[in-house]
Order: structure tokens, then sequence, then C-alpha cells
């Protein structure tokens, strides 16, 4: 049985991670469109600071749809099973990136692009939100004991994977097209490659049991009726605490990965190529050095992995933007390589540590509420708060000031963190997660 066991968990530990790299991919590619694309191509009538500040608003809409997937598909996950749940959020995902690949731009229908541009990214984040979390639920629910670590953080390296992916497609199809055709068509070409991904993503999902301790769980009584009112009503404190831990990753993360491109380009005068070959490096970084640390939490505990890697993180957005004001594309390669391994100290054990927080019964649901709404306070307004404090204030160290607040927030949090969470076997890993629902 245990063999059997430790089989079907890397069966599912490679399905989550390669299924959360699709829906990555499609995430970031809207990301990295609208820090070079979408301003142009959806709100040409504005002064580029505005056409800036306008696509990363249509971007941020996405992040603010994200905790009302995590609602639905939690629902959803915790009522019917995580299996058949993610299956459809990976759909979802898929045909909304692929509609905007052959989605009118301004030229062709006027504001309207802008408007079903909108609608296009809600399903995008409607889709993620039930995502992520059921991925790290599912992956974790299999993992063998001892190793709810690292197993948890497969599908937590989608993000660095799928973020990877997504710039490469764009690096080589601008790189292969004149900045005329890759404005006019070659954009798209990225967001149809979505279709043909999902597709292997479904085949990979269809063929994964469900978890053993959600079958446990239906076999003694009947599932939660609403488990996110129960997430909201018994277990709000795990839902903040997960906030904290995770908003200065997440914020230090879209800089790096999105706002950045931008501001390099327009600021320190670099060129889209030099900038997306560092985030490119950086992110190999940080999926290469991600499996590392996971293993250190099942060996010495996430608190004191979070704690650390909290001050390194601490660190880094005091210096990003300085390091990229130099101008220096030595020193700009050299530091972006480095964050991404900063960035993979403390983005490994975040789902481990947010499902744990959780019990079985609501845990899909705990999750993805929790995670997306992290998000949305972290990365998903991130990129838009520093186009506007930078547009309002004409100083980089405005962005600066934020970062280092909410990366603060982040190392109290982690401070905070149960020393040696285990969560073996289904037990939630802190005593207000093991609290039972009223």
């Amino acid at each position: 049985m245990d063999a059997e066991r430790r089989q079907a968990a890397r069966r599912v530990s490679w399905a989550a991670f390669i299924g959360t790299t699709i829906e990555w991919y499609d995430f970031f590619l809207y990301g990295t469109a609208a820090a070079l694309v979408f301003n142009k191509q959806f709100f040409p009538s504005m002064d580029p600071v505005a056409g800036s500040i306008a696509a990363f608003g249509t971007m941020t809409v996405g992040f603010l749809a994200r905790p009302l997937g995590g609602v639905v598909f939690g629902h959803f996950g915790d009522r019917i099973g995580r299996r058949n749940t993610l299956v459809a959020s990976l759909l979802i995902m898929g045909i909304g990136t692929a509609l905007i690949g052959v989605l009118p731009t301004y030229d062709n229908i006027g504001l309207w692009a802008a408007v079903l541009l909108v609608l296009l990214r809600v399903a995008q984040g409607i889709g993620l939100g039930g995502e992520l979390g059921g991925a790290v639920v599912l992956t974790m629910e299999h993992a063998p004991k001892g190793r709810r670590g690292l197993y948890g953080a497969f599908p937590m390296m989608g993000t660095p994977a799928g973020m990877l992916c997504a710039n490469l497609v764009f690096l080589g199809t601008s790189s292969l097209l004149s900045e005329e055709s890759f404005l006019a068509w070659g954009w798209r070409v990225p967001f149809l490659i979505s279709l043909a991904l999902v597709a292997v993503g479904m085949y990979l999902r269809l063929r994964i049991e469900e978890s053993p301790d959600y079958e446990k769980l239906v076999d003694k009584r009947e599932p939660a009726k609403l488990p996110v009112v129960v997430v909201l009503r018994d277990h709000w404190r795990a839902v903040l605490h997960t906030i904290g831990v995770i908003v200065g990753n997440s914020s230090l993360a879209y800089i790096f990965m999105v706002y950045i491109l931008n501001y390099g380009k327009d600021e320190a005068h670099l060129s889209r190529t030099f900038l997306l070959t560092c985030v490119i490096g950086g992110a190999a970084v940080w999926l290469a050095t991600a499996p590392i640390w996971a293993h250190l939490c099942d060996r010495v505990g996430m608190r004191a992995v979070l704690s650390w890697g909290s001050v390194v993180l601490l660190l880094g957005a005091l210096a990003i933007l300085p390091v990229v004001n130099t101008g220096n594309k030595p020193l700009i390669a050299v530091f972006m390589l480095v964050m991404g391994g900063v960035l993979a100290v403390t983005h490994a054990p975040q789902g481990t540590l947010t499902a744990g927080f959780f019990p079985v019964a609501i845990r899909y649901s705990g999750t993805s509420v929790a995670y997306q709404l992290a998000s949305l306070l972290g990365g998903g307004i991130t990129p838009l708060i520093a186009a506007s404090i930078f547009a309002s204030t004409g100083t980089w160290m405005s962005i600066t000031g934020y970062l280092t607040v909410v990366s603060a927030i982040s190392l109290a949090a982690a401070l905070a963190v149960p020393r040696h969470p285990r969560g073996e076997e289904g037990e939630p890993v802190t005593e207000a997660a093991a609290e039972p629902a009223k």
C-alpha cells in the first residue's frame, strides 16, 4: 500500500506541476502583454503613462476575480471532490486565454475591445482562483508521511515554470518578428499556443486519483454544505495569517515579473529583450531552487525557512529598483538571477502552509480563498500601485517604500508561524485549524 501511495503521489505531483504551469503560463502571458503590448493595442488614445496604468488596471481585474474563483471552485472541491474541480478550472483558463489571442483591438472595434479584454481577464482570474488551492490540496493529501513540504511545493513550482514559458515564448516571438509585425499580430501567437497546452493538461488531470484524505472524509460524514461560510466564520484568523505571510513575496514577485519590464524600459532605457532575458533567468533559478527550500521545510520546519527567507526578501525589496536604475547590465543580470532564488525561499512553502491551516472538510475552500485574497492584496494590485504612485510622486523611492512595508508585514507573519508544523495524515498544522467547525 505504501508503494502504491508513493506512486500515486508522484503521478499527482507531476500532473499538478504541469497543470499549474499551464495555468500560470496563461496568466503571465497577460502580465507580459500588459507591460509591452496592451497599452498600444487597446488604449492607444492615452499618453504612454496613462496607457500603462490602464493596461495594468485590466491585469488587476484578473486578481479581483481570483477570490471569486476560489469561492466557487473551493465549494465544489470540498463538496464533490478535488480532481474533477481542477479539470474544470484548467478548461476555463485555457478557453479564456485562447480567446484573447483572437480578440479585436481598439482600431477594429473601439472601446469594446477593452471591455472584452476585461471580461476574458475575469475568466482567467476565475480559472486560476480555483486552480492553485486545489492543486496544492490534492498534492499534499497524496504526499507520503514526512514529505508534505516537498510534495506541496510542486504546484507552487508552476509559478516560475509558467513565467519562464510565457516569457520564453514572448521573447522568441518578438525576436523573430519586426516591431511592427509583433505589435500587429505576433503577440497573439503565445495566447493561441495555450490550446495545445491545455489539451496536455486535461489528459494528465483525467488520469489521476482522488485525494485519499477526501475519500476518508466522505466515507465518514457528509461534506460541509457551505464550506466558505465555515472558513470565514471559524477560521478567519488563518485567512489573515495567510495574507500576512504571502503579501510580501507576492508584491515583490510582481515587481520582478511584470512591472520591471515597463519601468526598466521607460526609466532605465533598457531593451525589452534584455529585460525579458533577465526575468527568464531569474525564473529558472526560482524553479531550480524551490525544491531545495521545500525539502528544508520538511527537515527544520516552515517557520525557520519562512522567517530567514523573509529577512532576505526585505533586503531584495530595498535593492531592486536602485539596481535597475544603475543601467549596468551585468549588475542587473546577476541581481535578477539572485532575486529568483530569493523569491523561491518564501514562495515554495506557501501552498503547504496555507493548506495546513485548514481541516480536510474545508481545505479546498480555505486554501483557495486565503491564498487568492493574499495574491490580490499583494501581487494583484502591486503593478497598478507602483505605476500610479510613480506617476504621482515622480520618484522610485515611493515604490521602494511600499515594498518595504509589505515585506515587513510578511516577516512579522512568518515569525508567528508555529514551530515545526507537520500536518500529517490530513491533520492541520496549527492549533487554530484543529478547532472543529461549528
